[in-house]
């Protein structure tokens, strides 16, 4: 998670066992994310694509499938714009 924030331009503070997120008005974004085929992860920062200012790109969405197969219907509902990403 704190490589993916850091990548998107969100400051943090990681620590032993804390993690400080220093909050702004906007978030950069334009990062990619290594999800580490986590789906939590590959749905936290498609999520955080849609309030930042920059698209952010995830390096595989599909394990998003596994718990929430809805969720790219229900993100572009909501104004998402998803596309596969080439990034080979």
């Amino acid at each position: 998670m704190v490589a993916g924030l850091v990548a998107n331009g969100v400051e943090v503070e990681e620590g032993p066992e804390s993690l400080v997120v220093h909050g702004r008005p906007s978030v950069a974004g334009g990062g990619t994310v290594a999800t580490h085929l986590d789906h939590r992860i590959a749905m936290s920062f498609l999520v955080l694509g849609m309030a930042s200012d920059q698209p952010v790109t995830v390096d595989d969405a599909a394990p998003i499938a596994t718990s929430f197969p809805e969720f790219r219907a229900m993100m572009t509902g909501l104004g998402a714009e998803l596309e596969e990403a080439d990034l080979g």
